[in-house]
Parts: structure tokens; C-alpha cells; sequence
């Protein structure tokens, strides 16, 4: 049978998908503040991106039995998209750092750790108002500070890269860890991504609410 509104029910997903992004988010800055990461610590966040690939595949399959949905559909499954891509990006960082035994974690990884968590913070609170129209101006200056985030985190990104082929003598090692470091700084690029779907989504609320 085929719905015809699930109503709040999309927008639920989506904060349930980006609670589990800022759970995990939160778990990697701990565990690359307390030192090394451990097969432990990984197994903690691919549990985070298991529950993020069954909350995608909820929301998938709701959109392919709903008829009409609160905002575009082709909105909703780029925004869930994009919150995975995110999880995927911090759970990859993980995985890498135990995988290439990278030891216990430099400044570089602890800045871009933070805030890649204080862009995630930003994008959790910006989909959780998304089912609001009263919260549009919120939404977007939410969207506007993931963007200076972002920035942030080019520069902290580029500023690690150029010290570590400053300091690094070893060129296995400089290849494992400014992959890990692109990681981390691509997860910051696909929550700009996020921003901008809730930009638009929050801007066509705004012209509803001027033209009602």
C-alpha cells in the first residue's frame, strides 16, 4: 500500500540519522584526545555506521511507499545521503588509524577531530529545526557557521599536510597520515554539503511563510 503522507515521520529519520552522526562524531574527538585508538574504539563506531546505513535504508524504503511527502522527496534523499556520506567519512578516519597502527594521535589530528564535532554540533541542530517554518533564520545562519567551519577546517587541514612533509622523514608513513587527514577534512566538506540541502530546504520554507 502506498502512503500518501508520512508527515513528521521523514524528519525523524533525519534527526535520527544525525544524532547517530554527532554520537560518533563526539566518540572520535574522545578517542583521539585519550591516545591511541583501539579495535575496541572501532568496534564502537561501526556500530554508529551500521545503525547510520539502517536508518538510510528506512528512510529509502519509506520515500519508495509515500506518495506525498513534507518537502521534495529528491530533498530528503539527498539529505539522508549526505548524513551517511558524513558517518562514513568519521568511521573511515577510525578505521584507517587502527588499521595503519598509527600510534597515539598528534595536534593535527586532535584540532581537525574538534571541529569536525563542532560542525556535526551545527548540523544536528539545523536539521532538528528543519520541520519548523518559525526556525528559518536559525537554519540559515546554523548553514552560514558550518560554512566558516568548513573553512576552518581547510586551513587546519593545509596546515597539517605542509608539517607533516615538513617533519616527516618517513614516506609510508606520510602517505597514511595525510590520507587519514583528507578523511577527516572531506567529512567536514560533506557537512557543507548537508548545509546547503538545508539551506534551500529552510529558504523555500521562508518563501511559504511570505506568500502565506
Amino acid at each position: 500500500m502506498i502512503a500518501f503522507s508520512k508527515g513528521n515521520q521523514f524528519f525523524l529519520k533525519i534527526e535520527e540519522a544525525a544524532r547517530n552522526i554527532l554520537s560518533a562524531s563526539q566518540l572520535l574527538a574522545d578517542f583521539i584526545d585519550a591516545g591511541e585508538l583501539t579495535e575496541a574504539h572501532l568496534r564502537q563506531l561501526e556500530d554508529k555506521e551500521h545503525e547510520g546505513d539502517r536508518i538510510t535504508q528506512d528512510t529509502v524504503q519509506m520515500l519508495n511507499k509515500t506518495f506525498i511527502t513534507p518537502i521534495d522527496r529528491e530533498d530528503i534523499h539527498e539529505l539522508i545521503s549526505r548524513l551517511d556520506d558524513v558517518l562514513d567519512f568519521i568511521y573511515g578516519v577510525a578505521k584507517r588509524m587502527v588499521l595503519y597502527r598509527i600510534g597515539r594521535p598528534d595536534e593535527a589530528f586532535r584540532s581537525l577531530a574538534r571541529i569536525l564535532l563542532r560542525t556535526v554540533e551545527e548540523v544536528t541542530e539545523a536539521v532538528l529545526r528543519l520541520k519548523e517554518i518559525k526556525n528559518v533564520e536559525m537554519i540559515l545562519a546554523q548553514c552560514l557557521q558550518i560554512s566558516r567551519l568548513e573553512s576552518e577546517a581547510d586551513n587546519s587541514h593545509r596546515r597539517a599536510v605542509a608539517d607533516l612533509f615538513d617533519n616527516e622523514k618517513d614516506p609510508i608513513r606520510i602517505m597514511k597520515v595525510k590520507e587519514i587527514l583528507d578523511q577527516m577534512e572531506d567529512a567536514t566538506d560533506v557537512c557543507e554539503d548537508v548545509a546547503d540541502v538545508s539551506r534551500a530546504i529552510a529558504a523555500i520554507k521562508g518563501i511559504v511563510v511570505k506568500n502565506a
